[in-house]
């Protein structure tokens, strides 16, 4: 199975402005965003990673770049289908702005109807994410264990798809900066594993003994009742 460790990038002076960055050129990480890709790149440091994807914008590839320290040989990619949203003309608003807009109703309660002014659909953006995501997992191949840095909204797309949630309920999962959020993909379906993660043991995303991987049959069954995780 393949292992994707989704991280959105650590917080930003716009983030605490309160403002849609989107494609804005030029926002990176503040003080507190900084300390926060710190700290998880200490965490992640015992994960073995194949690759490190980025969104191409700067404070995801500031991040990347921060996580990817320490790792010889390894060198972050971008890729723009893992950029923020086009949000056209809501981009460089405040949100309390945005708030008293009408479409600002739909994006909560029905965003797979949402095209953004001047911009794209979310529909649009959670294709383009999904599929990046396959290619990556095609390339990389069923053993690997890679990292994507990349936007709260375009993470959450992924995940709905994770959960089979449809687009309409995206808003109800969580995504914090430079929280990490574990999917394992199998043949037969993906597993939400860790969501919105933001501190203690990484062991389980360490490789098994081989041993232990020969024993595991049915990689892409649910355990009936849990199992002991």
């Amino acid at each position: 199975m393949t292992t994707v460790l989704l991280v959105r990038h650590g917080r930003t002076d716009a983030n605490t402005a309160g403002v849609l960055a989107g494609w804005t050129p030029g926002v990176r990480l503040d003080e507190t965003g900084r300390a926060q890709a710190t700290q998880l790149a200490e965490r992640l440091a015992p994960v073995p990673l194949s690759a490190i994807i980025s969104s191409p914008l700067e404070r995801c590839k500031q991040t990347a770049g921060m996580l990817r320290d320490g790792r010889r040989g390894l060198r972050v990619r971008t890729d723009r289908r893992l950029g923020e949203v086009r949000y056209g003309e809501w981009e460089g608003r405040e949100l309390r702005e945005l708030g008293k807009e009408p479409l600002w109703k739909t994006v909560q309660a029905h965003p797979s109807a949402v095209r953004f002014p001047g911009g794209e659909s979310l529909r649009e953006l959670q294709a383009r994410a999904v599929t990046a995501i396959r290619d990556w997992n095609a390339e990389l191949g069923t053993d690997a264990t890679y990292l994507v840095c990349s936007h709260a909204d375009v993470l959450k797309a992924i995940v709905a798809d994770a959960l089979g949630l449809h687009l309409d309920l995206f808003q109800r999962i969580q995504i914090d900066p430079c929280s990490l959020t574990v999917i394992r993909y199998t043949d037969m379906r993906p597993f939400v594993v860790r969501q919105n993660d933001r501190g203690g043991y990484v062991d389980d995303l360490l490789p098994a003994p081989k041993r232990k991987r020969k024993r595991r049959s049915g990689g892409s069954d649910a355990v009936v009742g849990g199992g002991t995780g």
